[in-house]
């Protein structure tokens, strides 16, 4: 096993409150994955890893399945220099946004960029020339996301002027579904079918498509009219399914269980109010145990006296005001000693927390879980 942890040295005393990430299991989804969509042909395989990898650690999962991914995505300039300089080969596409002033340093470090807009590309081409390399590019498309990218019905504009570059290679041509987890689908294929008009110019020009690419989790699972050439499985790979609407059949398994342990047992009397603010109390004496665990650690206060712990293998609401380092736990009459293992997130014997609860607790989406984990938690790889 191997920690991570920017806070951490690894011959330091783990911290009591601790995340565990199966490397194993993360290779079985990826696998799984490619299973159901190399089905009728070969179908691409991006390893999106931006945001940390949706908290389970940037370069050790890369490094983890880089191996067997076609490409690796994360979503700024940042999270590509860190995984080059962590030795890793693989192409890297940086998805999201770039400023001018950015992009010597993707060229610098073979990272593959995102052109949204004709004037990003010119910058690129114009940066490529002066530092006498070739810039590789994915051309961004809107669909129907308002976010990122050159409008579908502005895109030939784009296309053209990539033709016309001396020092960029295009590489992919790419969109991004705003609605292919929801249960209409209307939307997501009125978004497709933008995309396939869009990638129709390359079949009028009589020039060789570059590699397109639109699928998501949701879409992965919904629609494979959408597979195109790559797709880019995020929250599916790490064994969560991105919304009710979408079919639980193809048998991923969550990669991460996060842990902390109790350091601290009273006897709260009746009418004692627990934590900031007295948002709870009991009508009879109960055992409260304390976890070295709160928002500081991506916890959220907003789960406050609607969360549950799992405690000896049982299920115990956790009391009061969730604070910045810490949080309370009523185990009514159960006995809990110091030291006793906590499940935040994961299952023991006959019980179980999954990111959909806690998401329920917090009023977000499981992505924003994962992600919020943040790197005061130390990783312990298996």
């Amino acid at each position: 096993m191997a920690i991570f942890d920017p806070t951490i040295d690894s011959s330091d005393t783990i911290r009591a409150t601790w995340a565990e990430v199966d490397l194993g299991a993360l290779r079985r989804n990826f696998r799984l994955i490619r299973e159901k969509i190399s089905a009728a042909r070969h179908v691409g395989m991006m390893l999106m890893v931006k945001a940390n990898a949706y908290g389970h650690g940037l370069v050790e999962v890369t490094k983890a399945l880089s191996d067997i991914a076609d490409c690796v995505g994360v979503a700024v300039l940042e999270e590509g220099v860190l995984l080059r300089r962590e030795g890793v080969n693989t192409p890297i596409i940086v998805m999201g946004g770039i400023w001018g002033d950015q992009i010597p340093h993707f060229i610098k470090h073979d990272l593959i960029l995102s052109a949204s807009s004709v004037d990003r590309l010119s910058q690129i081409d114009d940066a490529a020339k002066a530092m006498g390399r070739r810039a590789t590019v994915h051309l961004k498309i809107d669909t129907g996301m308002e976010r990122g990218g050159i409008h579908y019905f502005n895109a030939h504009k784009l296309q053209e002027a990539a033709i016309k570059c001396d020092s960029v290679d295009v590489l992919g041509v790419y969109s991004h579904f705003a609605n292919a987890d929801a249960e209409d689908l209307a939307h997501a294929k009125l978004q497709l079918e933008r995309f396939q008009e869009v990638l129709a110019f390359y079949e009028k020009m009589s020039r060789p498509r570059p590699t397109a690419h639109m699928a998501n989790s949701a879409a992965l699972l919904r629609l494979p009219e959408s597979y195109f050439d790559m797709v880019r499985p995020g929250l599916l790979l790490y064994g969560i399914y991105p919304s009710p609407n979408v079919p639980n059949n193809i048998g991923v398994s969550p990669a991460m269980t996060w842990k902390s342990r109790v350091v601290y047992f009273k006897v709260v009397p009746p009418d004692h109010p627990v934590s900031y603010g007295s948002t709870w109390k009991s009508d009879h004496p109960v055992r409260v145990v304390t976890i070295p665990v709160g928002y500081g650690d991506g916890y959220f206060r907003s789960m406050s006296n609607r969360s549950q712990v799992i405690i000896n293998d049982r299920k115990h609401p956790q009391v009061g005001t969730i604070c910045m380092d810490q949080l309370m736990v009523n185990i009514e009459c159960d006995s809990a000693y110091n030291g006793d293992e906590v499940i935040l997130l994961g299952s023991s014997e006959s019980e179980s927390i999954t990111v959909e609860d806690m998401a329920v607790w917090a009023n977000t989406v499981p992505y924003e879980v994962l992600t919020a984990i943040n790197a005061r938690v130390p990783r312990v790889y298996i």
